[in-house]
């Protein structure tokens, strides 16, 4: 079995780190998985959702999980060369509204990732919500908290890290 390789793209909003993971994971020949964990639950998300959908060719197949995207990380195995896995912290919003036990989902997916075959080359994408201020509401700090835990997990466990910048990656790790 080819050894898997962990890609974490992070950054933050409209940074490019979606386009990023598309244009990384492209790269490589045979299918691709695409896992979306956004939801259109008003007019506009549709519209980036379906914007996002746009941007993708017809090599990538889509799994939309808002949940449990271990589980479909399980499911589909090593059926791809490629998975693009955005975004965690919408993940981590959905987890959190649907009061599922944040630390056990955290780690049930790093522990996916880590062994689980799948892949070859797995891309995370992921916002970088800790660098502005202290939000002023509880669950506003529980996320940024919980969101940065969970990235560094996630960079634990990842041959590389990369943080975009304007469009731009600066590799932090590999």
């Amino acid at each position: 079995m080819v050894s898997k390789k962990i890609v974490f793209i992070m950054g933050g909003a409209r940074s490019g780190k979606s386009t990023f993971a598309l244009k990384e994971g492209s790269k490589s020949p045979g299918k691709k998985a695409y896992i979306a964990t956004a939801e259109g639950l008003d007019e506009e998300m549709r519209k980036r959702i379906e914007n996002h959908k746009r941007q993708r060719s017809d090599e990538w197949v889509t799994y939309e999980e808002p949940l449990k995207i271990a589980e479909v990380i399980k499911g589909i195995g090593d059926e791809y060369s490629v998975i693009v896995i955005d975004c965690l912290t919408l993940w981590l919003s959905n987890i959190m509204h649907s009061n599922l036990d944040i630390g056990y989902e955290i780690e049930n997916l790093v522990e996916t990732l880590r062994f689980i075959p799948c892949a070859p080359c797995i891309y995370i994408v992921s916002n970088e919500v800790g660098m502005g201020i202290v939000p002023e509401n509880e669950l506003a700090r529980k996320f940024r908290d919980m969101a940065g835990f969970l990235n560094q997990r996630v960079a634990e466990i990842a041959d590389e890290v990369n943080l975009l910048v304007s469009g731009i990656p600066l590799k932090v790790k590999g």
